[in-house]
Formats: C-alpha cells, sequence, structure tokens
C-alpha cells in the first residue's frame, strides 16, 4: 500500500494541463481538483437521498476519489493529446499497474465512472463537470481569459438526469458568467 500512497501523491505536484496551456498561472493541481470533486460528490450524494433517490454516497465517494488516480502515472492529458494518445486505454492500464490485481474492486469502481455504469460513476462524472466549470469562473474572475471550452460543460449538466435536482445550482453558476 505505501507503494500506491507515494504514487498517489504525484498528484499534488501534478497541473492540471487544460488550464496551464489556456495560460492560467499556477493553475490547481490535480489533487486540489479531487478534493472538490469528492466534496461536491458528498454534498450532491446526501442531497439526493434527502430527496429519496437512492444513492450509495460511500461508493460515489470512493469513485471521486479514485478518478482521477491513472494520471499518477500518465498525468493529466489535454484534450490537444488525446487527438494522438488513447487516454481511455491508457488510463485503465494505468489503473491496473497501480492498483494490481488484488484492488479489482476499485478498478471496477474506476470502470464505473469511465463508463457512467451506475448512479454514483453519473452522480461523480457531474460533480466532476460542475467543479471544472466552477473552476473556470474562478480563474476568470482572477483575470484569466480563453476558457470558454470550459463552459461548454454546461450542456453536460444540463442533459444529465441530475439536472432536475440540481438546476438551480447549475443555472446559478450559468448565471455567474
Amino acid at each position: 500500500m505505501l507503494d500506491l500512497f507515494i504514487e498517489a501523491g504525484k498528484l499534488k505536484k501534478l497541473p492540471r494541463m487544460g488550464w496551464l496551456l489556456r495560460g492560467v498561472a499556477n493553475p490547481e493541481s490535480v489533487a486540489e481538483h479531487t478534493f472538490r470533486v469528492a466534496l461536491i460528490t458528498l454534498f450532491l450524494g446526501d442531497e439526493l437521498r434527502r430527496r429519496g433517490v437512492e444513492i450509495n454516497v460511500e461508493k460515489a465517494l470512493k469513485i471521486a476519489i479514485l478518478h482521477d488516480l491513472a494520471e499518477a502515472r500518465i498525468t493529466d492529458l489535454p484534450l490537444e493529446a488525446q487527438n494522438y494518445v488513447d487516454k481511455k486505454k491508457a488510463e485503465r492500464k494505468a489503473m491496473v499497474d497501480i492498483l494490481g490485481a488484488e484492488r479489482v474492486e476499485y478498478f471496477t469502481l474506476f470502470q464505473e465512472y469511465e463508463e457512467e455504469k451506475s448512479p454514483e460513476g453519473r452522480l461523480v462524472k457531474f460533480a466532476d463537470k460542475l467543479e471544472m466549470v466552477l473552476q473556470a469562473w474562478e480563474y476568470e474572475k482572477s483575470g484569466a481569459k480563453g476558457l470558454e471550452e470550459f463552459w461548454e460543460a454546461l450542456d453536460y449538466l444540463k442533459k444529465s438526469k441530475f439536472y432536475t435536482y440540481f438546476k438551480e445550482l447549475v443555472d446559478g453558476l450559468e448565471k455567474l458568467r
């Protein structure tokens, strides 16, 4: 386990490349992004349960924590790089290598996120997109320009089945722009 914890620590130093390539000075790390995705997942998951939606918040939190772990090996590949590299294939291989054969449960959770197979995986994907748009707003508020493409994630959020539950949140974020 120690090796896994050391490897995960790389995420604290790994900048989110999309922001870096758009000229954001000192962008968030992958670990910082993951933390807020997990926090958003916790609060959204608890709100869904409060509204009577069957959701396993503990499972969703596990997925949130794991969702970018592969980047410790393959880095945060920007969209431009994904024209040349099969990111999904690389992430799957990296996750298998990082987790090892004895942690199949965690790999399965990662797949639920990637393939949006479960309500929990879909919730984390929703939280991930929400976090990204929120981060774009924060960078723009600090003077960054040219981040329009990140706001396109609002389309995903509005098409999600979770939009009906969090319409006010998503629409409020859009109005900040």
